[in-house]
């Protein structure tokens, strides 16, 4: 029974624990679930461990000097804990790190070149640069344009385009709406929605904007200080009245674990 549970997951953490310099605990005991084909958001303020569980999970820690240092990741039921990171990539997880990072002196279609897997062959890349075209027309009208002169919002689309080439089964993106103008949040929140429907491709989301993100994703992780303190529906943690007022009406940096009652209230860990 176990086995079949887990098969329809394409992602799991478990009890996962992450130490920066063998000193420092960033992430607690995380433990997270990403059905195959499903949006699924990462909630929670500035520090509160989201980007650090995505690094976890795409081998970019190493590069921090960070480790995972308790519990397991699986992907495909596959362990992946010790995993290179261009191993997992190969496996089909990609990773758009938070800031829109393009290379500035090519033009989006050289990126799109540049971020192609090595071997794919020229009518592959050229098929999925059309399909990315069609999601993006922006870029696509500024295929010829160097990356640095993009605006915030098309660069973000090119970063994401750059993780298409890849042919993921697993996008994880940081942040993709930070420093964005609220229309173009909106634009690129409902290219994403489209890309998991049409591409069947899984995503997990780390964001913020809670109100923007839980309008496309199906459920949702709040962490806060390294821990994940709430999971639900899109719609049960958009109706819960902790997330309403803390949460949604723009609150920062709330410790849950000072509000009060909020310990009669953990039933999203159920």
């Amino acid at each position: 029974m176990q086995e079949k549970v887990e098969a329809q997951h394409i992602l799991s953490m478990n009890s996962v624990e992450v130490l920066y310099d063998n000193v420092m605990l960033a992430i607690k005991g995380v433990s997270i679930q990403v059905p195959k084909g499903a949006m699924i958001a990462l909630l929670g303020s500035n520090g509160a461990g989201k980007s650090t569980t995505l690094k976890a999970i795409s081998g970019l820690l190493k590069a921090e000097r960070g480790r995972v240092s308790r519990g397991e990741i699986q992907f495909e039921a596959t362990d992946i804990t010790e995993m290179l990171a261009q191993n997992r990539v190969e496996m089909g997880i990609c990773h758009v790190i938070e800031g829109r990072r393009v290379f500035e002196h090519l033009t989006p279609d050289e990126n799109l070149i540049a971020a192609a897997p090595a071997g794919m062959s020229r009518s592959a890349l050229d098929a999925e640069k059309d399909k990315i075209y069609d999601y993006f027309p922006r870029l696509a009208e500024r295929r010829n344009s160097h990356a640095g002169y993009l605006s915030g919002g098309e660069q973000q689309m090119l970063a994401i385009g750059r993780a298409l080439v890849t042919q993921p089964s697993l996008l994880m993106l940081d942040e993709p709406s930070l420093g964005l103008a609220p229309f173009l949040v909106e634009e690129i929140f409902g290219i994403i929605q489209q890309i998991n429907q049409k591409e069947g491709m899984s995503v997990l989301l780390v964001e913020q904007n809670a109100l923007a993100a839980l309008e496309i994703v199906s459920e949702g992780y709040l962490i806060e200080n390294g821990r994940v303190v709430m999971h639900g529906t899109a719609e049960a943690l958009k109706a819960n009245s902790d997330i309403q007022e803390f949460y949604l009406g723009g609150g920062e940096g709330i410790d849950f674990h000072d509000v009060k009652h909020y310990s009669r209230r953990k039933r999203w860990l159920s």
